[in-house]
């Protein structure tokens, strides 16, 4: 795909991918599915035994289904299948996948992984064609905050540490994570210029590292 350019006048697909076991009723992923038009779910399937081409396939389709530009939310193990799939599917930087908030990533590489997760092992190292953030916790059981920021250097993203709140998931009590959606809106800022030009990694990476109070106006 030739396309380099991201139209803001042109609300961006935002599609979501959950983790193991999927993404329950109280999940803030499912929250902002029912609450936003412009969010729809990758149906992954095999949510219990998940099988790791066959979740790269999924996206893969759902994103060259979907209108263009795509951003993508992951959760978890979600956030692993979304690098297998970056890895797997090359693009050009920005299109059609423009950005990705990555929540609390499965760390599919240490010892005693969980024989469901192993498959996707090892996490992929190469940097994310597209502006991304993970978020994580620090005492989050199923990634230490070391590895996850780890992930995110390897990614090329940039690194939130959310403090402590378990696995950011329906059992963190966040409800619709107001805060996710503010970071939600910073990756969309930070994927595409205001004329519709295609932002450099650069500049993408300084956008998300900016103070939430200096966010306002980049889409004007």
């Amino acid at each position: 795909m030739g396309h380099s350019a991201f139209d803001l006048s042109v609300q961006p697909t935002v599609l979501t991918v959950p983790g193991l076991g999927g993404s329950g009723p109280s999940h803030w992923q499912t929250l902002w599915e029912k609450g936003r038009p412009d969010t729809a779910r990758i149906e992954l399937g095999m949510w219990d035994r998940p099988h790791r081409n066959a979740w790269v396939t999924k996206i893969d389709q759902a994103v060259a289904s979907a209108r263009a530009p795509v951003i993508l939310v992951a959760h978890s193990l979600g956030c692993v299948a979304v690098a297998w799939w970056a890895s797997l599917s090359p693009q050009p930087y920005g299109w059609p996948v423009a950005g990705a908030l990555l929540v609390a990533p499965a760390d599919v590489d240490r010892a005693g992984v969980a024989p469901e997760l192993a498959p996707f092992a090892p996490a992929p190292k190469q940097p994310l064609p597209f502006p991304s953030i993970v978020v994580a916790s620090s005492d989050d059981p199923w990634v230490t905050l070391e590895r996850a920021h780890s992930l995110a250097v390897d990614w090329g993203s940039h690194f939130i540490d959310y403090g402590a709140c378990g696995h950011i998931n329906a059992a963190s009590g966040l409800g619709r994570w107001p805060e996710g959606l503010e970071l939600l809106d910073r990756v969309i800022a930070a994927a595409g210029g205001p004329h519709g030009e295609a932002r450099t990694p650069g500049d993408a990476r300084a956008i998300l590292a900016r103070p939430r109070e200096q966010q306002a106006g980049l889409r004007v």
